[in-house]
């Protein structure tokens, strides 16, 4: 039985090391930061790993690991132990049978199943278990195993930085509870984005948004967009320009108390902010 370990050196068997019956295994336990990774780097951000709401309300009753995340580990086992470097990944065909959970410890065991002389080809049975020894995870592998030994100092595994927008957005949400939301002047929010920001940002009480620009096209951006605009209020404008100019005026008066850009260059709105002596 072999088993990876953290040895400074990576070594091969070759075919004629390899005998029907040996085996090898490898330990993992699954943390939040590596569903996170295999989303960044796979791309699967599929709800049932991401988002523990959704997630609570499906089959599962919570998040669970991508389901190659565990077809990854045998492969890391293939690649880097048993057989080890040299070795080419021919097929492989995957069980899942249940559900791998953040703080589960995994048992990847691969064994031997078969040797095909012709082109030195292995055939590998390969289960996953977990801490109770439960079967998550099972199926065959075929690779070609390496006929030259191998002995490497063993690369490390680069370090990934995990950075979580969502969770910014929530640390924010979280010093700003507790404060009255403020006055705010969206200036010409004639978009989607514009307007989705600035509903968002009053559903998480943080503003009183106060739009400002044509009320048709607000309107039309909204039904498009499948925002409601009720109990929102609309200061109705001509254009773009009057809408920053309405906007730098208000904030003066005092009756805003801070502005959010919309669809308009920001140029046009800074030139009507620093147009009035109070907001320099």
């Amino acid at each position: 039985m072999n088993s990876i370990d953290t040895a400074s050196w990576i070594e091969n068997l070759t075919y004629d090391e390899l005998s029907i019956g040996q085996s090898a295994r490898l330990h993992r336990t699954l943390h939040r930061a590596d569903i996170q990774a295999f989303a960044a780097v796979s791309g699967d951000t599929n709800p049932a790993h991401l988002d523990p709401e959704y997630a609570n309300d499906t089959l599962f009753h919570g998040v669970i690991a991508h389901g190659m995340w565990g077809g990854s580990l045998i492969s890391a086992l293939l690649g880097t132990e048993f057989p080890g470097p040299g070795t080419i990944y021919l097929h492989q065909d995957l069980d899942f049978l249940r559900p791998v959970r953040v703080g589960d410890t995994l048992t990847v065991e691969v064994t031997v199943a078969a040797k095909h002389n012709e082109h030195h080809r292995v055939d590998l049975a390969c289960k996953v278990t977990n801490q109770t020894g439960t079967l998550v995870l099972q199926g065959m592998a075929r690779v070609i195993a390496p006929t030259q030994k191998v002995r490497r100092p063993r690369i490390d595994a680069p370090a990934i930085q995990l950075i979580d927008p969502q969770a910014r957005f929530n640390a924010l949400l979280t010093l700003a509870k507790g404060l009255s939301p403020v006055r705010c002047g969206v200036v010409h929010p004639c978009d989607a984005e514009s307007l989705s920001g600035a509903l968002d940002a009053a559903s998480h009480h943080l503003i009183i948004p106060v739009l400002i620009g044509p009320e048709d096209k607000i309107r039309s951006a909204a039904q498009a967009a499948q925002l409601s605009l009720q109990g929102v209020e609309i200061v109705p404008v001509a254009h773009s320009h009057e809408a920053a100019e309405r906007a730098a005026t208000l904030a003066v008066q005092g009756e805003l108390e801070i502005l959010m850009k919309g669809s308009l260059h920001t140029d046009e709105l800074l030139h009507a902010v620093l147009a009035q002596p109070g907001l320099r």
